[in-house]
């Protein structure tokens, strides 16, 4: 009896033995894995964070592997040895939604690193600046994602209505500066309560994601839409989320005044004036500015870039076609036009660097894709020196300067912080390394 008993507790051990073996390989197989992932990333260049980034507490992380299960993005984070890492931390959107769902809070989101720093507005957690009065919300505050967009413009309007309004009825509650995400949400918001507000854009409804190409995926989890409720869109258009924003405000009255940029932000007794470039003059008791970082796109400086056909948006790429194209940039939006374009035109795309280090891996694979079916010119280590009528001068290096024709220029070369217009409204802006980001929940 004795010796059965050995024999079956021997055996009960050994097979646990082998499950915790068998588990213990498929753990190193899997780091292995993720590794490799990592490995390739740095040789690419996009395991180094860009700008919004999660950062993991070593000490308190679990290995739930909830964060990884929610990323939208996929292999933004993997484990190693029982620990989530950074795999391809440059293609980071920061939606946020491994902070919100990690089980033990072993995420926070920071923006900039020790060595790249990134300059933000003072902005507390209503979402007000330094100057009273003036709020903040969407990109232009560090948090660019649609959704994160949508919730901040509403939460700021929402925090201004607990602070209460002075009424007068010759100055506007409230001015929102910007028809983006953060615009729209914090209009309907302002419609919601009731507010007497006006909504300026320097350009058309939907900021950025207006400029975006046709066919690009624009958001990847639902939101709540104030006066609309629960957007339930994944993998959606430009178009589609444009219609419903269009629809929204029209079922609600909601008017944006278009092309019109604000200028100017100024206090005058209990109030502040605003500037446009047409010549208005409107007052107001509070502003919201909902604008994006890359409002004001960066120009390159060359002769002829005052040129009609020079473009810094891709609006229509399918109306193109049979054209000669240029197109400048090393991001995923000059990619994506390139992309775009190379469908029905000539297209040659100009980066100065002598690789694409912070794409998106679907936008990889297809631009390879592109250039090992002829699709595409990609031009590495090059300059546009010259645009011309029909012409531009592109400089590579090792090979000269040479003579292109072309009918149009897309240029992506981001775009600038808006500081003078900020600073002149008293706002302050620090450059900021490594700095985590206060979650407004």
């Amino acid at each position: 009896m004795l010796l059965e008993q050995i024999v079956i507790y021997t055996i009960v051990l050994l097979f646990c033995a082998a499950i915790v073996y068998f588990y213990l390989r498929k753990l190193k197989k899997a780091s292995e894995v993720v590794e490799a992932k990592i490995e390739k990333a740095k040789q690419e260049g996009l395991h180094e964070p860009v700008s919004l980034h999660p950062v993991i507490n070593e000490d308190t992380c679990i290995q739930s592997g909830a964060c990884i299960a929610v990323c939208p993005e996929k292999d933004i984070l993997g484990i190693v040895n029982g620990r989530a890492t950074l795999i391809n931390a440059s293609s980071c959107v920061g939606h946020g939604a491994c902070f919100h769902n990690c089980p033990v809070e072993a995420i926070t989101l920071v923006i900039g690193t020790e060595k790249r720093g990134v300059d933000l507005p003072h902005v507390n957690q209503e979402y007000e600046t330094n100057v009273p009065g003036i709020y903040i919300a969407g990109e232009l505050g560090g948090m660019g994602l649609i959704k994160n967009s949508v919730e901040q413009g509403q939460n700021a309007v929402e925090n201004m209505v607990k602070m209460g309004f002075k009424k007068d009825a010759h100055t506007y509650d409230l001015i929102i500066v910007g028809a983006g995400p953060a615009g729209i949400s914090a209009s309907l918001t302002a419609k919601k309560h009731g507010l007497n507000f006006l909504t300026l854009d320097q350009d058309t409804l939907g900021g950025t994601v207006f400029s975006f190409p046709r066919t690009k995926i624009v958001m990847t989890s639902p939101m709540n839409l104030p006066l609309y409720g629960k957007v339930k869109l994944f993998d959606t258009s430009k178009t589609e989320l444009l219609t419903l924003w269009q629809s929204v405000l029209a079922q609600n009255n909601i008017t944006i005044r278009e092309s019109t940029k604000v200028e100017r932000i100024y206090p005058e007794g209990d109030h502040f004036v605003v500037e446009t470039n047409k010549e208005d003059t409107f007052k107001t008791k509070k502003v919201l500015l909902a604008i994006g970082r890359r409002g004001s796109p960066r120009k390159l400086g060359v002769p002829g870039e005052a040129l009609e056909k020079v473009a810094y948006r891709l609006l229509e790429p399918e109306n193109i076609h049979k054209k000669n194209v240029i197109v400048v940039g090393g991001g995923d939006s000059a990619v994506e036009a390139a992309l775009a374009l190379a469908e029905q035109n000539q297209v040659v795309l100009s980066y100065r660097s002598e690789s694409f280090s912070r794409l998106k891996p679907k936008n990889r694979e297809k631009l390879n894709q592109a250039v090992e079916k002829a699709m595409l010119d990609v031009r590495y280590k090059s300059n546009l020196e010259k645009i011309e009528t029909e012409t531009v001068v592109l400089a590579t290096d090792g090979s000269g300067s040479q003579i292109l024709d072309n009918d149009l220029v897309y240029i992506f070369a981001g775009g600038e912080l808006p500081t003078q217009f900020l600073e002149k409204a008293g706002i302050e802006i620090t450059k900021r390394f490594g700095y985590t980001m206060k979650r407004h929940r």
